[in-house]
């Protein structure tokens, strides 16, 4: 629980220095009147006529014996106290002492004339017309009950009613009370009436602490209430058994003095046409947020921010509601708009927490499921509505409304969670099925999904699925990577807990699961993050550096600490709140280069010249340090095209370039997919000039953690599915296809692998329809051969899990050694990987059409026979089923610089592997 700054939500007392009107109010009169109306001598023998005198001018402040005591004593005024100005302060605590002690001998002489003139009539009210005030306060009172205890059962005018969370209720019956002795220090009243300049602050939307004007507040002469109610009809204050009607100043204000030492603990019935609510007052409560929050907030260091900000229900001082806060320091004010006030935020004035730019408001009453958003008024006076920024839930799009929420989920992932943290990423078996949530199954919802995914994705043996961002986006056509609710999985599939859940369902399938998050940029749609609060704050403010040049986006301000922390606790919270298991971060390049897609002239160079962006370094690496501080056992991987230095070294170890490394746990290998796919792009006659494009990648190989990345970017847009990218016929495209897949869950690095093309989709992906599930349809005539791919590559999973040569060093060059890597005429590449034991498995593929028998390949010696683990040409892939039946047994001819050889069948367009017998 976050500590609560016991000074900033007090509300401050009114000084000599305030305002006093000239002219006494009826507020004034009325509290003289009660004062003067009861004598001293009644009130010392304390009769039963006083104490019943007394109790009825307390329950009825309107009652006409007050108002003719009050009129009377009007005169009575003196001229200084009349004369008092705020400027004046020792005239005015002249005056105030005046009036405390109009019985001193040492008193001006017209003061005690007119204090006697005073007493007398109160004497003469008081008991020569007792009668008369005690049957017209009764009248009064019954009149009060009867107005504030009205309740109908219309239904409120649209934009003219009040919350629809506070309760309506009938108002509890009028009781009388004492009134308590007001000390002599507070009998000279002020008026209770919100002043010109707040008035006009707060029906602006830019008064930056309503607290300090709205609520109760301790004054001379004793409480003054104040209310801000549009289109109310009335106000009450009900404190324990007293009640007082407040004053309708206009436009939605009503104040009113009571005559109490302190404020009260109190309720407000606030009457609108046709009911009346009974609700707490806003503006009696200190603030939700600590010292420690705002200072960690202004440090940019508070990692759990989403704890902090946004909207939250909650149990405040004993009451039941939502705490909202936002940060926007360039706003003149910030209101709280939603359904429970009709969309308009005029009486939801929020307060500024000093400098830390955040702004605060607990609504009483309000709860889940409720929608809102944030009315900021901008620094030229001019009003936008936006959607929260830490919003955990929002509406589904095209509605772009945030939704307070709460979570109840109880996870079942424990035993998982202590598992994962047992061995690094990058020294276990790591292959990733990516999927496109909402079109994997066009139209399930997350639990449908957690019906059917985690089944699936296990049957085929995938370690790991990655979700392409989940974060809430309004078009679908971005697959999520134009992100507006980056707080908020997208309301399109269900809520929150419903994501939970499918999260749940895939740990205790034994799958873990990434997520693409996306901190690079956001879209500038006008309800979102583009200029929040009316000037660039999420993004830069140089226009060259937030416009992002290939997606007409906005790239964050890496170098303003609050941005940073914004997005650090982001990747935190889809950790934390989630259980996400690793984030592969989208667009690294983009934030590391500042001339990224810019010509000359379109970028600024770094403080020393470079077009390194020091700013996007320093948080990358600070979110990777914290994320791996916190979250044991998962994995960040870099989406990152270039030869930037160090993309998976330690954040602490310096290389060549001066930088210390980024501290990604691994690394997209883009350079392995872009050579290997165009390399198989060529007709085989052609490969050989190609040969290079197959061996390039182990010349770099160990320089990071890679993954090998075939993702939805190599299937759309023109690009072709996997498979299409295959030359010749139907027969040789899967036949290619199939051996790209063995050569690729050899090669050094984890696998990823975009839905769709584990059964050799012959269609580009299409986020609107998703993969071509039919192909798998038995009645479809060529269903076998699809199934067959999708066989194949469960098989290649099962023997990769089982197999620690192909995963344990895969960042260790001791794990790999070539047997043949420049059989360029024959389009063939042969290579060993090794376990830390010295296990080895030898992977062979012919890139050819054609069938090489007898082909001789060096061997280790002290393996005395190889056995076919997977051949991508059996049969039941689709194959022709060549195969090499038979253990293998190694002869003492020399090949390939290692003293023994063997003799292999290879089937054209096929990877087999082969492993110790």
């Amino acid at each position: 629980m976050t500590p609560r700054s016991e000074s900033s939500g007090s509300h401050p007392k009114k000084t000599a220095g305030e305002k006093i009107p000239e002219q006494p109010t009826a507020a004034q009169q009325k509290s003289a009147a009660k004062k003067t109306a009861v004598p001293k001598q009644a009130a010392a023998k304390k009769t039963t006529a006083a104490k019943k005198a007394a109790a009825k001018k307390t329950a009825s402040a309107q009652s006409p014996a007050t108002k003719a005591a009050a009129k009377k004593a009007a005169p009575a005024k003196t001229a200084a106290a009349k004369k008092a100005t705020p400027a004046k302060t020792a005239a005015a605590k002249k005056a105030v002492a005046k009036k405390a002690a109009p019985a001193k001998a040492t008193a001006a002489k017209s003061t005690a004339k007119k204090v006697a003139a005073t007493k007398t009539a109160a004497k003469k009210t008081a008991t020569g017309k007792k009668a008369t005030a005690t049957k017209a306060a009764a009248k009064k009172a019954t009149t009060a009950k009867a107005a504030a205890t009205r309740t109908t059962a219309a239904e409120p005018p649209a934009k003219r009613a009040p919350a629809k969370k506070a309760t309506t209720r009938k108002a509890p019956a009028k009781k009388a009370t004492p009134v308590q002795t007001v000390p002599p220090e507070m009998e000279i009243a002020v008026s209770p009436a919100v002043d010109s300049v707040d008035r006009e602050r707060l029906l602006g939307g830019t008064h930056h602490d309503p607290h300090s004007v709205l609520g109760a507040h301790a004054v001379p002469g004793g409480v003054a209430f104040r209310a801000f109610r549009p289109y109310a009809q009335s106000v009450t204050v009900v404190a324990g058994e007293v009640r007082a009607e407040l004053q309708d100043d206009g436009a939605g204000f009503f104040s009113g003095l009571l005559p109490l030492r302190e404020v009260p603990e109190y309720r407000l019935l606030v009457e609108y046409e046709g009911t009346v609510l009974d609700t707490e007052d806003a503006y009696r409560f200190l603030p939700t947020l600590g010292d420690l929050d705002l200072h960690l907030i202004g440090e940019g260091r508070h990692e759990e921010l989403w704890t902090a900000l946004g909207a939250h229900p909650t149990i405040h001082e004993g009451v039941t509601g939502t705490r909202f806060s936002v940060w926007a320091p360039n706003a003149r004010g910030v209101r709280v708009a939603g359904t429970f006030n009709f969309w308009d935020g005029t009486g939801h004035a929020m307060r500024s927490l000093g400098s830390s730019g955040v702004w605060e408001l607990f609504l009483p009453d309000i709860g889940e499921g409720e929608l809102y958003k944030f009315e900021i008024t901008r620094h030229d006076g001019s009003k936008t509505l936006r959607a929260d920024p830490m919003a955990r839930r929002t509406e589904v799009p095209p509605a772009t409304s945030s939704v307070i929420t709460s979570s109840r989920y109880e996870w079942g992932d424990a035993e998982w969670l202590d598992r994962r943290a047992q061995t690094p990423a990058h020294e276990a078996p790591f292959s990733v099925y990516e999927v496109h949530l909402a079109s994997w199954r066009p139209g399930l919802t997350y639990r449908q999904l957690a019906d059917q995914l985690p089944g699936y994705v296990k049957n085929l043996g995938f370690t790991h699925v990655e979700l392409m961002p989940v974060a809430e986006h309004p078009f679908g056509g971005s697959w999520g990577y134009q992100v507006t609710g980056f707080y908020a999985p997208t309301a399109r599939l269900g809520t929150p807990d419903d994501f939970r859940y499918l999260v749940d369902a895939l740990h205790r399938a034994g799958i873990g699961v990434l997520m693409d998050w996306v901190p690079a940029h956001f879209p500038r749609d006008d309800w979102a993050l583009a200029e929040f609060d009316g000037r660039p704050l999420y993004e830069h403010e140089d226009p060259l550096r937030a416009a992002h040049p290939d997606w007409g986006t906005l790239e964050f301000d890496f170098g303003r600490r609050e941005v940073r922390n914004f997005l650090v606790s982001n990747a935190l919270y889809w950790c934390e709140e989630f259980h996400i298991d690793g984030l592969r971060v989208d667009a690294v390049a983009s934030m590391l280069y500042l001339d990224y897609s810019r010509e000359a002239g379109q970028w600024t160079p770094n403080e020393h010249g470079g077009r390194e962006n020091l700013d996007a370094v320093a948080f990358l690496q600070e979110m990777n340090a914290t994320v791996y501080r916190r979250v044991p056992g998962v994995v960040t991987i870099a989406e990152e095209s270039t030869a930037w230095d160090g993309v998976t070294r330690a954040t602490h170890h310096e290389g060549p370039s001066g930088f210390g490394g980024l501290g990604f746990g691994l690394k997209w290998n883009m350079g392995w997919m872009h050579d290997s796919l165009e390399y198989m792009s060529h007709e085989p006659v052609h490969r050989k000039y190609h040969h290079h494009e197959m061996t390039f990648s182990m010349v770099y190989a160990y320089s990071e953690n890679y993954v090998l990345p075939i993702s939805h970017d190599e299937v759309v847009h023109g690009k072709r599915s996997l498979v299409s990218k295959m030359p010749g016929d139907w027969w040789q495209q899967r036949a290619g296809h199939r051996a790209y897949l063995g050569f690729m869950w050899a090669h050094p690095g984890k696998q990823l692998l975009f839905m769709g093309q584990e059964f050799a989709q012959g269609a580009e992906w299409s986020e609107a329809h998703g993969p071509d599930w039919w192909l798998l349809d038995p009645g479809y005539g060529a269903e076998p051969d699809h199934r067959g791919v999708r066989d194949l590559v469960r098989d290649l999973n099962t023997v990769y899990r089982a197999t620690p040569a192909l995963w344990r060093l895969d960042t260790d060059p001791a794990g790999f050694e070539w047997v043949v890597g420049d059989a360029a005429d024959d389009n063939v590449v042969a290579f060993l990987r090794l376990d830390p034991e010295g296990t080895p498995i030898l992977a062979v593929s012919n890139f050819a059409p054609v069938t090489r028998q007898d082909y001789r390949l060096g061997v280790p010696e002290d393996v005395p026979a190889w056995h076919e683990a997977v051949n991508t040409d059996a049969a039941r892939y689709g194959g022709s089923d060549i195969t090499n039946p038979e253990p293998v047994k190694p002869e003492a001819q020399p090949w390939h610089g290692r003293p023994a050889s063997i003799r292999l069948t290879l089937p054209p367009l096929s990877t087999v592997w082969l492993r110790p017998a």
